[in-house]
Order: structure tokens, then C-alpha cells, then sequence
């Protein structure tokens, strides 16, 4: 199966906040950097936020930023993002990625991210 699973996708009203998990399967989230990216329709994928082996936060976008926090879990294997005072825009599929080795940093480009989750959906409408 896949490495990386996320869940808590949902339909919301605008204002409203979400909490996405990604558990990850072969691998501890401190070996790796562990990136959030979204995708909408008829849009290319876009980076958000990522979180590095050392448990450092970068922002790809500035959209997200004071709204989105990145965090993880170590015991749990897990990472989540917590998405709050949600809009329109936000909707798309999100998933999580990781570049997985010792010391990994985070990067913008998608394609440095060797390992992928089926992704889930956010729906933001009223």
C-alpha cells in the first residue's frame, strides 16, 4: 500500500477549520521532510506548507500562512495540518509528500518528493 495515507477531508462553510492527518508506513517522520501541497480544477499543484527532518516549518505560500499550522507527531508517525478560518479558495484535493533520508529539507518543487498519499478532498462553499 501507500507510505503515506491522509484522512479528515470534509465539506465546510466558510469560516469553518479542518485538522488533515498523514501517517506515514516504513519510515519515522524525523527522517524526513514532509510537505502539504492542493490541488484545485484546472489549477497545477500547489505547495503550502512543509515541515523538515529537524521539525522546522516552511511556508510555500503566502495564503496559508496565519491560518495553516504544520505539526507532527513523532510516536504516531503522523503529521497533520490544521487549517483554520477556511475560504472559498481553499477548496481542492490536498495531499502530503515526503523526501525521505536523514537531515531531509524541504523544497517547493513537487518533484523532489519521492513518496505521495492518494490525497483528500476540502470543500469550502456556503
Amino acid at each position: 500500500q501507500k507510505p503515506l495515507m491522509e484522512s479528515g477531508g470534509a465539506a465546510v462553510q466558510p469560516g469553518g477549520s479542518l485538522r488533515l492527518s498523514c501517517t506515514t508506513d516504513g519510515f519515522a517522520v524525523a527522517d524526513a521532510a514532509i510537505g502539504w501541497f492542493r490541488q484545485a480544477p484546472g489549477k497545477e499543484r500547489e505547495g503550502i506548507i512543509c515541515i523538515n527532518s529537524r521539525g522546522l516549518t516552511t511556508h510555500f505560500t503566502d495564503a496559508g500562512e496565519g491560518r495553516f499550522t504544520i505539526s507532527r507527531e513523532s510516536v504516531l508517525n503522523a503529521v497533520y495540518l490544521q487549517m483554520n478560518n477556511l475560504t472559498p479558495g481553499d477548496t481542492g484535493d490536498y495531499y502530503c509528500a515526503a523526501h525521505v533520508g536523514p537531515g531531509a529539507m524541504c523544497l517547493m518543487t513537487p518533484t523532489w518528493y519521492d513518496s505521495w498519499g492518494q490525497g483528500t478532498t476540502v470543500t469550502v462553499a456556503s
